[in-house]
Parts: C-alpha cells; sequence; structure tokens
C-alpha cells in the first residue's frame, strides 16, 4: 500500500492537467455493538480514498473534473489522474473559479504514518458496561471510533496534514420488554477517557423510571424543555443553512429584503453559536478541504485557513458561509462551513434546575427524523423519541405520548425563554455527520407538538 503522502506527491507528478489537487483519507474505525444486555459483534476496519482535481484553463474559463477512487498501489494513480484531466476536459466552465491557494512549506508530519485506533480504544467504558448488563434493564447500542487522518497538496505548492479523532457512545434502555419503556443516552469524545458511564446509565436508568407511570396529553404547544442533545440538532440544522449565497439569492431564511439578514437580531438573550477549529475537546482541521463545490464550499478553496467563525453574535446574526467566489460576487468575507458547533451565553443553568423551574410542561429529551419543510423559514418536521415526559410543579411526574412537531430553529431562538449551561454533548439525529457539540438546555414557551405520534 503506497504511504498517503507518497500518493500525493505520485499523483501531482503524473497530472497532465494545468493545476491539480489531490486530497487522501486513510480511516480507521473500530466499533462495539450490544444487544439485551450481551455482546454482539466487534471489530476495526481501515479504508482509503483519494480524490484528485484537475484544472484546465481555457480562454472560456477554467474547467474543472473531479475523480475519487480507492487508490491503494502505486500502479493505480496514473489512471485516475487521466480520468480527471479527461472530465476537465470533458466538463462546463466552472462558475466558482478562483486562482488555487500558495504553497506555504511542508508540515513536519507529512511523512508520517497515518492515525490508529483499535478495540482497546473502550477499554475505559467497557466494565462500567459490563456492570450495566447485570441490571434488570435491557441496554442496546454501539460505541465507534474513527481516526481519519487527511493529506491534501497541490501543484501550487501547498502541503497539509491533519489527523481527526472521533468518537461516540449510544445506550437504548429497555423496561418491560420491546414493547416497554424506552429511554436514550449519548456521548461525544475523541478517546473515551473522558465518558462518564456512571453519569450515562443513571440518567438511562431515571429516565426508565419516570416511565412507571404514563398519561395521554393531547398535540399543541407546550412549555418544553429541551436536553442540549435536542438543541444540537436543532442548531446543526440552522447552522447548515447558513450559506451566503442562497440568502443572496432569496432562497433561504437567511433573506432579507436587501440582500441578506447579516445584522438582525433573532433573540433578545445574549447567545453565541460558534464554530471554532481550535475549541477543546472539539479540535477539526484548521483549513478547508473539499472534494465537491456547493454553495457553502468550493475545491477551490482547498487549504484555505479556516478560524473560528460566530454565526451569531450576542442574539444578532454575524457571519454566513461563502466560498472565495461568492464572497467576491457578494463584497463578503470568505467564511468556510464549521466542523463543531457551540452555543453559550445562558444562564449556567442545569437540566435539572431548568425541570426544578417548570409549574407545567414537557422535557422533550432525543429528537428523530428531522426534515426541511420550508426552507424560507427553516421550518423543519420532526418525531420525538424514547421519552417526553410530563413536569408539574418541578417534579417529572409521568411519561406521555411521542409526537410530530413543526418548528424552525431560527424562530425557537427567537422564542426562547431561558438557556442554561453548555456542555459537551452528541447530537442524536445528525450524529453520523456531526458529533463535536456543546450546547445548553433549552426552555420554549410555546413548541409546537402538531399530532400525536405512534413512535417508540
Amino acid at each position: 500500500m503506497i504511504p498517503a503522502a507518497d500518493l500525493v506527491e505520485v499523483a501531482l507528478a503524473a497530472s497532465t492537467a494545468d493545476e491539480t489537487i489531490v486530497l487522501v483519507d486513510d480511516t480507521e474505525e473500530a466499533a462495539l455493538r450490544w444487544a439485551g444486555n450481551s455482546m454482539t459483534t466487534n471489530g476495526s476496519t481501515r479504508a482509503r480514498t483519494a480524490t484528485v482535481i484537475a484544472l484546465r484553463h481555457t480562454t472560456s474559463g477554467t474547467r474543472c473534473g473531479i475523480v475519487t477512487a480507492p487508490l491503494v498501489h502505486r500502479g493505480e494513480v496514473t489512471a485516475v489522474t487521466e480520468a480527471a484531466d479527461a472530465a476537465a476536459r470533458a466538463a462546463p466552465p466552472a462558475g466558482d473559479a478562483v486562482p488555487l491557494v500558495a504553497g506555504g512549506g511542508t508540515p513536519a508530519d507529512w511523512d508520517a504514518p497515518a492515525g490508529r485506533t483499535g478495540i482497546d480504544v473502550f477499554d475505559p467504558v467497557i466494565g462500567a458496561l459490563a456492570h450495566g448488563f447485570d441490571g434488570s434493564d435491557a441496554l442496546y447500542g454501539f460505541a465507534e471510533h474513527r481516526v481519519r487522518t487527511s493529506w491534501l497538496g497541490t501543484s501550487t505548492g501547498l502541503r497539509r496534514r491533519w489527523t481527526q479523532p472521533d468518537g461516540s457512545l449510544e445506550i437504548t434502555g429497555k423496561r418491560g420488554g420491546l414493547d416497554g419503556a424506552s429511554a436514550w443516552v449519548g456521548a461525544g469524545t475523541t478517546d473515551f477517557t473522558d465518558v462518564r458511564m456512571d453519569r450515562l446509565l443513571e440518567d438511562l436508568s431515571r429516565r426508565l423510571d419516570w416511565a412507571a407511570t404514563s398519561v395521554s396529553v393531547p398535540a399543541g404547544r407546550y412549555e418544553t424543555v429541551l436536553p442540549p442533545s435536542a438543541v444540537a440538532d436543532l442548531m446543526i440544522s440552522l447552522m447548515w443553512s447558513m450559506e451566503g449565497l442562497g440568502a443572496h439569492e432569496g432562497r433561504t431564511v437567511w433573506s432579507g429584503p436587501h440582500g441578506t439578514r447579516l445584522g438582525d437580531t433573532l433573540t433578545g438573550l445574549p447567545l453565541t453559536l460558534t464554530s471554532d477549529p481550535a475549541a477543546p475537546g472539539l479540535q477539526y482541521a484548521p483549513f478547508v478541504t473539499a472534494t465537491t463545490s456547493t454553495d457553502a464550499v468550493s475545491v477551490f478553496d482547498n487549504g484555505l485557513p479556516a478560524g473560528r467563525v460566530d454565526w451569531i453574535r450576542d442574539g444578532t446574526v454575524h457571519a454566513l458561509a461563502y466560498p472565495r467566489a461568492a464572497a467576491a460576487e457578494f463584497s463578503a468575507q470568505p467564511t468556510a462551513p464549521g466542523h463543531n458547533l457551540l452555543l453559550t451565553g445562558g444562564t449556567g443553568a442545569s437540566l435539572d434546575e431548568m425541570i426544578a423551574g417548570t409549574e407545567r410542561g414537557l422535557l422533550l429529551t432525543t429528537l428523530w427524523y428531522l426534515r426541511e419543510v420550508d426552507p424560507a423559514s427553516l421550518l423543519m418536521t420532526g418525531l420525538t423519541r424514547d421519552g417526553v415526559y410530563l413536569i408539574e410543579d418541578g417534579q417529572v411526574r409521568a411519561a406521555v405520548d411521542n409526537f410530530r412537531f413543526n418548528e424552525s430553529p431560527v424562530a425557537l431562538l427567537g422564542r426562547a425563554t431561558e438557556v442554561g449551561h453548555t456542555e459537551r454533548t452528541l447530537p442524536r439525529e445528525w450524529k453520523d455527520w456531526f458529533t463535536r457539540t456543546a450546547m445548553p438546555p433549552m426552555r420554549i414557551p410555546d413548541f409546537h407538538m402538531s399530532s400525536v405520534s405512534a413512535a417508540r
């Protein structure tokens, strides 16, 4: 197997295009799965993908060809570079073409082997999980750890490398058989040494205890307390929508009467929504990598520095994502999409304290099957899952039905009356795509449960 750093250099040397970008990802994954208090599978895998982006400069514009393949052997490289060049020759001029980012030296670890992982990464949690298997509740779930090492090289001399560890653990507890009460807890991590299994299992048991009594309540608007995980799913959806091009073209919730809504106040609370590559425990690559162009990111921006972005600052819309070409068109600041997300500015109250301060309302624990209904308002629909509970006089009294809901994360920010302490959390709906979040619990005075759902 050709070393990834060598693959980059061989591909750049073999390319006959005018300019070339090469990206290589080496990924190693380890996983544990369990069901009914028994381990079912475990194992690890390794994989590689390489992307060659060939550019052809013509009188009508720059043409771009992109080919991605699982390159392993040196002899395979030339065929892929030729295919990328052929794709560039056949492509129309690229609307997002700008000069490539200039080179700036080679990282000291450029030639080092890719990052590794294995089953032993789960050692910090296996003992506590085995103890949980001895209980009366049936536990289902999985733990995953992924280490992705990325290399980026261009014909302009740019060389960049980043190793990204990501881990997650999810547990669903069942009480009273498969048709009985269920609850979910999860945690995001980089190495599992910081996962508090005792706290997760305690929270799971407490939620199942709450379901010992159940009542039915109709659909409607309820004062609702959202835990950090549910807030994360909503804020990720919001951040993904914050694209400058769509806003200027009048296609999104961020479109204004004279362009965009930059500068608009969304909430009277001093909330800041941030992506920061240097956030402790949530770090990500401080440069752009892109294997395809979208409204938010361009292949021509590969290697562009990516710093902290406050999407919302003190309750006001502060930034939108712009590739360099779109930024130049609209006289905006080039801004890359974030790969972590933090919401800060709350009071510091815990979830339990917010429950204690609720006279009557609902505690909604996790979201599921989120889908966009209307981009102009970012209206989303989705389902609650694995535990919605009735709060009365500051105490959780009973489990209630699951619901389908219709809400906009933008509108929810505007209506929130209390936001608590920010902590690292794992989104449930978007976990397969986005794990690095830190969110607070949030109180909404009139969360819209549009219909009762049969989902469990």
